[in-house]
Parts: C-alpha cells; sequence; structure tokens
C-alpha cells in the first residue's frame, strides 16, 4: 500500500526531547506523498527547553509539513464533521495524553483530534514515548490496547536498566508500515519490539 495522496493528521504532544524524532518522520511522510496536517500541543507552543523554543518548532514543523499547524480545539474540531483525516498520528504520545485519550478526556488540540476522528470509525496511530508507561500508566495503555481503531507504532524498553518502566515507539522504522496497516484495520506485528 502506498501513503500517496493520503491525509495524515499529525498529533504532537509535548515530548520535547521526541519533537526532532517527529519532524524527521513527518518529512518522511510528505516524501511517501502523503498529505500531512499538523497539530500541536500548546505546550510545545509554550514552553522553551534545552530542546528549542516554541517558535523554533512552529518553524520546523511548518517546514517539514508544508503547512502551519494547528494549536486550538476550534481550529480542529471540524476535522470530526468534514472528515479531514484518513488516519490520525500522535507523535510523540506522551503518557499523559495516554492518560486523557484512555479517560476520555478532551481538553487539547490533540485530544480534540483524536476525539474527532473515533467519532468517524477511523484509524488512530499512537507513537508512545514516555518514562512510566510500566507503571502507574500501565492500565492506560492496557485500556487502550483493546479499543477499536487505536493502533499503535511498535514499541520497545528503551533502557530496561535505568528506565525499567519507559516505552518508547519505534517510529523511525515502523510509522509508515503501522499506518498502512491501520488504513487496513490491522495492528502491525509485532507490537512488542527490542530496542537498538
Amino acid at each position: 500500500m502506498s501513503l500517496a495522496g493520503v491525509r495524515v493528521g499529525v498529533a504532537m504532544a509535548a515530548s520535547h526531547c521526541n519533537l526532532h524524532r517527529a519532524v524527521a518522520t513527518m518529512k518522511a511522510l510528505v516524501a511517501a506523498g502523503a498529505q500531512v496536517t499538523p497539530i500541536l500541543s500548546p505546550e510545545v507552543l509554550r514552553v522553551t527547553t534545552r530542546f528549542g523554543t516554541p517558535d523554533y518548532w512552529r518553524r520546523q514543523v511548518t517546514e517539514a509539513a508544508g503547512t502551519a499547524p494547528l494549536t486550538t480545539v476550534p481550529e480542529v474540531e471540524p476535522s470530526g464533521p468534514e472528515g479531514w483525516f484518513d488516519v490520525l498520528a500522535v507523535m510523540p504520545c506522551t503518557g499523559n495524553t495516554v492518560a486523557k485519550i484512555a479517560n476520555a478526556i478532551n481538553d487539547s488540540p490533540v485530544t480534540m483530534a483524536v476525539k474527532a476522528q473515533l467519532r468517524n470509525g477511523r484509524p488512530v496511530v499512537l507513537a508512545v514515548t514516555s518514562n512510566d508507561l510500566l507503571g502507574m500508566n500501565a492500565g492506560n495503555l492496557g485500556r487502550l490496547l483493546a479499543v477499536r481503531n487505536i493502533y499503535f507504532v511498535p514499541f520497545g524498553q528503551d533502557d530496561p536498566v535505568r528506565k525499567p518502566r519507559s516505552l518508547d515507539a519505534h517510529v523511525e522504522e515502523y510509522l509508515i508500515p503501522t499506518l498502512e496497516a491501520a488504513l487496513r484495520g490491522e495492528q502491525l506485528q509485532p507490537l512488542l519490539v527490542p530496542w537498538g
């Protein structure tokens, strides 16, 4: 299957240390012919970290996707009624975002995009990255593993010795195949993959 012409929403939660990976993967989606619409968490546009300023990330995302990001709930809300996306990828998908999705909390452009996509019975792909997905957040992860139309980029423990509760999706290798599988209604397997 090809992603040429496929309408992909890319919703980016505020895992600042992983934003560069999301931007690089967004460029790969565009190169594969996808029509990419970026959606940014307010925290990406509010917080300056050692990984970059809000203006830096807005420029990076706009350049990668070829279009300015959606940044508010009202901007994203019509994506459901108007059916904007064939598939929605949440990358990076933080533990906070996992918890909100699992508990139907809709308070940001990212969670609004997920709600709108699921409303239409269309696929949502989560690229999880969190230091607590095998800890306090494991129940939320387990809940989402059983939800129809939610798919996961294969993930593994990125540092099982120093961070035994941490999981990280292999977006560089598996995002595009996961999107293709999700569009067929399938979860890419294996789901659990070794790191490195």
